[in-house]
């Protein structure tokens, strides 16, 4: 029997208990009126009563307060069970107001009355995120960086303060600690099946947060301050997510029923996928089907990171870690942990070998998920960042689309002809090839070309006639440029044997070597981007920054062109304007070929740039120092060129010296390239 099949639970013995046993303990029944007032407000003390301390250092006993509170959370199910939605929208929907998200809360109402368990998971799912979010926003009535994971923001200082320490340790007991049920992190990481979920305590968590509602009224009128609500995260470039089925081809024509319902079978079928799970599965492909995006990647997300931990566990040969939701392993991103070189033990992880490198699972999750500049859909739809109602069908198509190629991959032989299927073979094309996009290494290629592309506009730019140039006394001659530019025309000859020989040219470096064309043949080298060692990842920060001030540089000259040529024409100039326009116009001259070859330098960096590794400390310092000057060098044009200084001529001593620098490190052959061959 397969590990999917035999796997009836992914909650360790103590967390099952504490989660479906222990809340059920006690067998009293708890009178509503005792907690309720008869307008409906919280009666926070009858509450708060039940949570249970140590002795020993008064900290909350997380086991009695389960206990205890299990009749509570009970009570208040039944209770609104009783009520009719238009009884509970009067009563209650005033009090949801401040999560700035009311209709969710009332959906979260509308899930109790029918208790399917799915539906129960993923409201719980929602309702947390949204909360975490409310929460963080009352934090900054009086704090300044809200903490990022939810367990440091309810211990804060700054919430205690607003609602009360004991109604914090209330919250604490169902969500936030470790030791508690914990129940946002055991759903977000796809720890508990759906049965395993009760609905009480989904209940619970909707009356807390109307309390929450009621206190912070009260704390708004007694301090006079108002509550701001942070604007959601918007995914801009969505372009950049488009990963399937490729670029020739348009999604729509291959997510469509015909693709889910093969989805569907394969989700039956397929070793990636726990039985148990199943539910989470189907009700997510539904819910795509029903366009309901954000519903359907808040159910995926968790089940991706449960098949992976499987393969994790198995490849790996620790089982235990499939059955964990202890707080050793919820204290990590599961992702980073089960996509890590090394395991805790520093033996290999064989995860990535089994997700097949470079593209299958490891470059997309880590594109997808951990990149700082990726989407990171699942910490922003966890820490509720995004608008639900808004979520992005593109995004949905990606996670989706990367899911079944998952189950695919995942599948026992005899479903070739899945894998073969018009609909799911594109597909499976594209996550073999997949490449990342928001590793640095993957941005700064972005960067320098389209830093390029800026620099190719230059020539376009309207210019003044030469004539009125000659009438001008003190510019005649371009001496200092052509001395720049033969500077750079004798460091290219020494650097093109690093260089792709169908992109050089020995008769006329500057035109035949800085080009877009080289630019684009080396940034489509592969790099690695996976486990880039620290020495990579500091060298890719300072090549970023200079390709950032480039760019710059290169907006700054074209829209100081475009303005000063206007007002030449229009004869706006003073005549002190009128010399330094015509000094910006001589200095274009040498700083285009300039910047362009700081743009091929960094790219051919960047293409040797794990050979940073061979290089020992001190030689490793001396190659960080050097990259520093060429950094430096790029700021001070930054600042010579910006419409403040206007310091055109300056521009020619600071390049010199600069290329000087550059010759002297080619000369003692201490690039990476050098270190290539």
């Amino acid at each position: 029997m397969a590990l999917s099949d035999s796997v009836t639970t992914c909650l360790s013995p103590p967390v099952h208990y504490a989660i479906c046993k222990l809340g059920f303990e006690k067998k009293d029944t708890y009178d509503i009126n005792n907690i309720l007032s008869e307008n409906g407000e919280v009666c926070w003390q009858a509450v708060t009563e039940h949570v249970c301390y140590l002795e020993s250092d008064q900290s909350v006993d997380y086991i009695k307060s389960i206990r205890s509170l299990g009749p509570v959370c009970e009570s208040i199910n039944l209770y609104f069970k009783s009520l009719t939605k238009e009884q509970f929208v009067i009563q209650y929907a005033l009090w949801f107001r401040w999560t700035n998200y009311t209709e969710l809360f009332l959906e979260v109402f509308d899930v109790l009355q029918y208790t399917q368990t799915t539906e129960v998971a993923l409201g719980l799912m929602k309702l947390t995120s949204c909360l975490e979010r409310a929460l963080g926003d009352v934090y900054l009535l009086i704090g300044k960086d809200c903490p990022f994971l939810l367990r440091d923001l309810l211990a804060s200082e700054q919430l205690a303060v607003v609602f009360g320490q004991a109604v914090m340790n209330v919250l604490r007991v169902f969500i936030g600690s470790p030791y508690g049920l914990n129940l946002r992190n055991v759903l977000w990481h796809g720890f508990a099946s759906p049965q395993e979920i009760p609905v009480k305590y989904c209940a619970m968590l909707l009356f807390l947060t109307a309390g929450l509602g009621q206190l912070l009224q009260t704390y708004l009128l007694q301090t006079k301050c108002i509550l701001v609500h942070r604007p959601y995260v918007i995914f801009v470039s969505l372009e950049e997510l488009d990963v399937f089925p490729g670029k020739y081809l348009t999604i729509s024509k291959y997510l469509n029923h015909e693709t889910l319902s093969i989805a569907e079978e394969l989700v039956k079928l397929s070793s990636f996928v726990l039985k148990t799970m199943l539910p989470f599965w189907m009700a997510a492909l539904t819910a795509f089907k029903q366009s309901r995006y954000a519903d359907c990647v808040i159910l995926l997300l968790p089940q991706l990171e449960v098949g992976l931990r499987l393969l994790f566990t198995t490849t790996n040969q620790c089982p235990n870690r499939l059955l964990t939701a202890e707080v050793k392993f919820l204290s990590k991103v599961s992702y980073d942990l089960m996509l890590a070189k090394r395991l805790d033990n520093e033996e290999v992880n064989q995860l990535p070998a089994v997700l097949e490198e470079p593209a299958m699972a490891s470059e997309f999750l880590w594109d997808f998920l951990n990149h700082q500049e990726g989407p990171r859909i699942r910490d922003r739809l966890s820490h509720g960042e995004i608008n639900l109602e808004a979520f992005p069908r593109e995004v949905a198509n990606q996670i989706v689309a990367f899911a079944i190629t998952l189950l695919c991959r995942f599948s026992d032989e005899d479903m070739f002809a899945f894998k073969e299927h018009t609909v799911i073979k594109p597909l499976m094309n594209c996550a073999s090839c997949y490449r990342s996009r928001f590793h640095p290494i993957s941005r700064l290629k972005k960067q320098v070309l389209e830093c390029m592309k800026s620099i190719h506009l230059w020539p376009e730019l309207p210019t003044v006639p030469k004539e009125h140039i000659q009438t001008i006394k003190g510019l005649e001659g371009n001496a200092e440029a052509s001395t720049l530019i033969l500077m750079i025309s004798e460091i290219i000859s020494q650097l093109q044997q690093y260089m792709p020989q169908n992109c050089c040219s020995s008769d006329d470096p500057i035109n035949s070597v800085l080009t877009e064309r080289l630019l684009i043949e080396l940034c489509d080298t592969c790099i690695c981007t996976l486990y880039s060692p620290r020495p990579v990842l500091e060298i890719l920060v300072v090549l970023r920054k200079i390709s950032t001030q480039c760019h710059q540089v290169s907006e700054q000259v074209i829209a100081s062109t475009e303005l000063r040529y206007k007002q030449w024409m229009n004869k706006t100039l003073r005549s002190r304007q009128r010399h330094n326009y015509l000094r910006m116009l001589n200095s274009i001259k040498f700083l285009s070929p300039v910047l362009r070859f700081i743009l091929v330098l960094i790219t051919l960096e960047l293409v040797n740039v794990h050979l940073v590794c061979r290089k020992n400390p001190f030689d490793y310092q001396q190659y960080l120092k050097f990259l520093k000057s060429v950094l430096q060098y790029t700021e001070n044009l930054v600042t010579y060129t910006s419409p403040e200084k206007n310091k055109w001529d300056e521009t020619m001593e600071l390049t010199n010296k600069a290329l000087i620098k550059i010759r002297k490190i080619s000369d003692r052959k201490l690039m990476l390239m050098q270190l290539a061959t």
